[in-house]
């Protein structure tokens, strides 16, 4: 890779012409994107330390990466608002993560909703310290710039959104040099950095190349197959109203449920996802992703909803299920549509009750015990080992199901007839 140019990206950012702006609340991580984005507002900005408003917010990335936000603030002497949003973000986002089966395309949008409760905590701090602006550290070519301008212009329709390294055209490189030169803290595992939450974790999202070889050491829950115990690891999982309640016959509340059941299923080779993802601009790029806990409950729950609802309700519910995962990753978690098929959702989810005991080996989840109080699956009338239901009720059932196609079988005979067969 060439060398860059440090005072030529200098150039570039302080030759281009900004708004001015005086208060500024910042979507801090701590991460190389949100600290070079702190140290713009001084040096490109001009906004004063008593005026810059770092908003660190925990979504349940655990206490590693929070840990780091606050010691990479100690260097950079600014003393960050630290919110605790992980109640939040399960009672009012996860939960509806798993009720919808949460899926776009085989990602189970974990920052696609991370990143848009953030900024809605971030623009409501910023109106109340009466700021002027908002500023993130999304680049022009992802997803994550709709997210947060989406939520900012919701919650504080009046702020002047800033987004640097999009608007200054910065590469990752270039953002990487200027951390260097003036002294940034900089500790990505992998390029393009990770975004963890408790639901799945995003790896160096945008910049994994099409056959780019995966350093083995960039997985933080998952154990590759290869490498997992030889055993087999037996779990029993218990859903009430759709979500995941127990593990093991001990009660959870979601959040730890999700967080042990990762270690659990990571350890036996569940969660990886590598995949082509098509972005909110339409612009596929490969993605890496690990989710353990989100495989093993999502596997379970379309399993368990099979078995307790009806058939109408199933063939309804994914077409619902993949336009929430749609709007969701389309940064429009608050839009009216995704209201209203929340509440189908949730109405459809009172009877997904139910206990399974899966079996975890190398990768892959094999259901060993199903059971539940509200299925409809009743074997004394359909296992055609039973006689709980007389076979012919259905002869004149039959023949009437087959009008339309004797109807259809009319219709050929006289298109041949006028050779138009």
């Amino acid at each position: 890779m060439a060398k860059i140019d440090v005072k030529a990206v200098e150039k570039k950012i302080f030759e281009s012409p900004t708004p001015k702006v005086t208060k500024v609340a910042l979507a801090y991580s701590g991460g190389l994107d949100s600290t070079l984005c702190l140290e713009l507002l001084r040096r490109k900005y001009g906004v004063k330390d008593e005026n810059i408003i770092p908003v660190n917010v925990d979504v349940g990335q655990g206490d590693e990466d929070v840990k780091k936000a606050r010691e990479n603030a100690k260097v950079l002497k600014v003393k960050p608002i630290f919110i605790d949003a992980k109640r939040e973000f399960v009672d009012n986002w996860l939960t509806k993560a798993i009720r919808a089966n949460s899926d776009y395309n085989g990602y189970p949008v974990s920052t696609s909703m991370t990143r848009q409760l953030i900024a809605k905590l971030v623009a409501i701090e910023a109106v109340k310290a009466g700021a002027d602006a908002v500023m993130e550290g999304s680049t022009g070519k992802g997803n994550d710039q709709y997210r947060m301008h989406n939520n900012f212009m919701l919650f504080g329709p009046k702020l002047t959104v800033l987004c640097p390294v999009r608007d200054f055209n910065l590469m990752r490189s270039e953002e990487e040099a200027l951390c260097r030169a003036w002294g940034i803290p900089v500790d990505e595992i992998i390029a393009g950095g990770d975004d963890k939450t408790m639901w799945c974790r995003s790896i160096a999202s945008g910049a994994v190349d099409l056959n780019q070889e995966l350093p083995e050491g960039i997985w933080v829950w998952l154990t590759p197959p290869e490498k997992a115990p030889d055993k087999p690891e037996e779990i029993e999982i218990e859903f009430d109203a759709g979500l995941p309640v127990a593990m093991n016959g001990k009660k959870k509340g979601l959040d730890e449920l999700v967080m042990d059941l990762n270690v659990i299923a990571g350890r036996n080779g569940i969660g990886r996802i590598d995949m082509f993802e098509d972005g909110i601009m339409c612009l596929k790029s490969r993605e890496i992703y690990e989710a353990p806990a989100a495989h093993v409950i999502i596997k379970l729950h379309k399993d368990l909803e099979q078995a307790c609802l009806t058939a109408e309700e199933i063939q309804f519910k994914k077409s619902v299920d993949a336009q929430w995962a749609f709007l969701t990753y389309q940064a429009a978690w608050h839009h009216p549509l995704h209201a209203a098929l929340d509440a189908f959702i949730a109405e459809t989810q009172k009877v997904v009750c139910g206990k399974y005991r899966v079996k975890l080996y190398k990768g892959n989840i094999e259901i060993v015990h199903r059971e539940s109080a509200t299925s409809l699956f009743t074997p004394e009338i359909r296992s055609i080992k039973s006689s709980g239901f007389d076979q012919r009720w259905s002869h004149d059932a039959a023949k009437v199901r087959g009008i339309p196609y004797e109807i259809l079988a009319k219709r050929n005979e006289t298109l041949k007839k006028l050779g138009k067969a």
